[in-house]
């Protein structure tokens, strides 16, 4: 048997991405959903979970377990004095469950900043949808002020981006409206509006260019598409995509992810059966241009 050739240099990996959010037992959402996106893209992955659930509490009543604030803050403090910071090209926040855990996942931006000042910060504000907040008030103030301010990208949806910023949003230019206002160069809100029934958008804006991607939407509900698409968009735009390029692919991955978990009766999304939807997404995905200078 002939020996396997490695490639010993860790330069040749891809960069290694932090996230941080909720893990559930059974499910596919917060960290369990990113973590498995990002890994089957080829990072390595550090996780730290903010809150544990047996499931997504939209399943029914769950025990919910918050880390102690200390400890949560100790674990970011060996974090970032770690000898390995400089591994790391992306951060991602997404749901806290305490809003002192906000100050502490800012220091950790600062420092892995500091060890790789070319390193993404992407801050998922997981706080709520139509319906209104799902977290305390206080949790989504904390989000608002300490983590937005750093960010580089930002992913809400149509409700968050409208609580954050205190604007109306009736159309995709409100959005790209509410966008300017946070001087954030990179956004990806979904829950856009599209011009035909029943289907939905993701509008993406990169500081230069405004694209809205439209697909499908579906009656049937399905948690975790969100953090899955803060995962996958970190992962392209650590690559040399465009603009139009990454709005493409992240959306053509979820939308096509969502769409095999509804074929298969999936009550959570289906990843470990789709890595090629990851990976390589086929489903076509309408893109157009939203001229910047409408507003």
């Amino acid at each position: 048997m002939g020996l396997v050739k490695r490639n010993d240099k860790l330069s040749d990996l891809k960069k290694a991405v932090i996230v941080i959010s909720s893990h559930v037992v059974r499910g596919s959402v917060g960290n369990r959903a990113a973590v498995f996106a990002l890994e089957a893209l080829g990072h390595q992955v550090w996780a730290l979970q903010t809150v544990t659930l047996p499931w997504h509490p939209g399943h029914g009543p769950s025990t919910r377990i918050v880390p102690d604030v200390k400890q949560f803050d100790a674990v970011i403090e060996d974090l970032c004095n770690s000898p390995w910071l400089s591994e790391v090209g992306g951060i991602i926040s997404g749901y806290l469950g305490d809003k002192d855990q906000a100050k502490s996942v800012a220091k950790l931006v600062h420092a892995v900043k500091c060890a790789s000042p070319e390193a993404l910060y992407l801050c998922d504000p997981v706080i709520g949808d139509l319906g209104g907040l799902y977290v305390p008030e206080h949790i989504a103030l904390s989000i608002k002020s300490d983590l937005l301010p750093l960010a580089d990208i930002i992913t809400p949806n149509r409700f968050e981006l409208s609580w954050l910023t205190g604007m109306d949003i009736q159309t995709n230019s409100d959005i790209l409206s509410c966008i300017k206002t946070t001087d954030i160069q990179c956004v990806l809100a979904t829950s856009a509006f599209s011009d035909k029934v029943e289907q939905t958008a993701n509008l993406y804006f990169d500081g230069k260019n405004c694209f809205v991607a439209e697909h499908r939407s579906f009656a049937v509900p399905i948690n975790g598409p969100g953090d899955l698409t803060s995962a996958i968009l970190m992962s392209r735009l650590m690559g040399e995509n465009d603009a139009r390029t990454t709005l493409g692919l992240v959306t053509s991955s979820v939308y096509e992810i969502l769409e095999r978990t509804i074929h298969a009766g999936g009550n959570e999304l289906i990843l470990e059966q789709n890595i090629s939807s990851l990976k390589t997404p086929n489903i076509p995905i309408k893109i157009t241009k939203l001229p910047i200078g409408r507003i």
